[in-house]
């Protein structure tokens, strides 16, 4: 429990946050108006009605109901154990980047280490159903970052989100490290399978969420979610997104923040590479390398580079790889490319699938890698 909070302190933090109908904006209002959770609700309702309507205010007025003691005492006793923070905005460790945007949550939820909230960060953010040459885009350029000294920011969901917290987690000891805003309560990890990755995060990192406990996986708590990702980044890069996507929202709400945008482009023939179009032709900036995001920003004041992967020696031309150049194509299409009957033809896609060259995507297209 933060030291700057007695339990009757944080309790009221809890109980502020948990109130039904009152979201952050008019929390945050609240407290402008008469200072700490314990002040507010030592409050008549007939002062509160000046700032909250009348139901808000009779129902802020009230006795705490029994269901939220019940959240409230599990709260406590969750955040009794090590490694496990609630930072409320009066708590000196809240990251100060999210006092910038326009809806900060009133308290987050962390596990693991609250330092890695603060300093220069970097959101990572992308499609779900990412191909293979988007993960690992994101893997490479998250390894990079954050073995130059930027924290990896995302939302540990598949594809793109996770292959930047373990691109992040590649860099090593000595790297920046990475943070997961959930969208579920920190104790629901979302999706399941990423229970192991979640681990590592809050070993070599943070999980952070604004949700109570035991909430799930709700449609409307991502874009949420997304908010805050975007407000603990000094910028945000999309690294594949199709034309509507959470991505994009992301990529909105840093820009409306004065954050930084970065897009990785793709072929123009591919669904994931039409929403980091679109955000070029907004204005973001086109990034090829990982290289061209720490130009613009400058590394971070501690960098890592022991942390990160030497680079690989160039791998030899192949004809095959030649025909195929960098959009994903079917095998007669590639046929048509090549002299090779059928047979020939699939014994070198295998030996460059088994090399990690290439890839067999779901719809049975092939897509170069390397």
């Amino acid at each position: 429990m933060p030291l700057t909070h007695s339990s009757a302190e944080l309790s009221a933090w809890l109980r502020l946050s948990l109130e039904p109908n009152i979201g952050s904006a008019t929390a945050c209002n609240l407290l402008g108006a008469l200072g700490l959770p314990e002040q507010i609700y030592a409050q008549r309702a007939t002062a509160l009605i000046r700032h909250v309507p009348e139901a808000l205010a009779r129902q802020l007025a009230a006795p705490m109901p029994e269901d939220m003691a019940l959240q409230v005492e599990s709260a406590l006793e969750w955040v009794d154990a090590p490694g496990r923070h609630i930072l409320t905005l009066a708590d000196p460790t809240y990251p100060q980047s999210l006092l910038t945007i326009a809806d900060p949550p009133i308290l987050l939820y962390v596990a693991g280490d609250p330092a890695y909230l603060q300093g220069p960060s970097l959101a990572v953010v992308g499609a779900r159903n990412a191909t293979p040459g988007g993960q690992d885009n994101a893997r490479a350029f998250a390894c990079h970052l954050a073995a130059h000294g930027w924290r990896v920011i995302s939302g540990l969901a598949l594809g793109i989100d996770a292959a930047a917290h373990e691109g992040a987690l590649d860099a090593g000891p000595e790297g920046a490290g990475t943070v997961a805003v959930m969208g579920t309560g920190i104790d629901r990890i979302y999706p399941a399978r990423h229970r192991d990755l979640a681990h590592r995060i809050a070993a070599h990192g943070a999980l952070v969420s604004e949700f109570p406990l035991g909430t799930g996986a709700l449609p409307p708590h991502f874009p949420k979610r997304n908010r805050i990702v975007a407000g603990l980044a000094r910028g945000v890069l999309v690294v594949e997104a199709a034309k509507q996507s959470g991505s994009l929202i992301t990529a909105r709400l840093a820009g409306e923040s004065g954050r930084e945008v970065f897009a990785i482009p793709g072929s123009i023939h591919s669904p994931l590479s039409r929403g980091c179009h679109a955000l070029i032709r907004q204005g973001a900036k086109l990034v090829e390398t990982a290289a061209d995001i720490t130009d613009e920003l400058g590394a971070g004041p501690t960098p890592a580079v022991r942390g990160a992967p030497r680079p690989e020696a160039p791998l030899p031309d192949h004809p095959v790889l030649d025909a195929l150049g960098f959009d994903p194509l079917h095998l007669d299409t590639l046929q048509a490319r090549l002299t090779l009957d059928t047979g020939d033809l699939q014994a070198q896609l295998v030996e460059l699938e088994l090399q990690g060259r290439i890839a067999r995507l779901d719809d049975g297209r092939y897509q170069r890698l390397k």
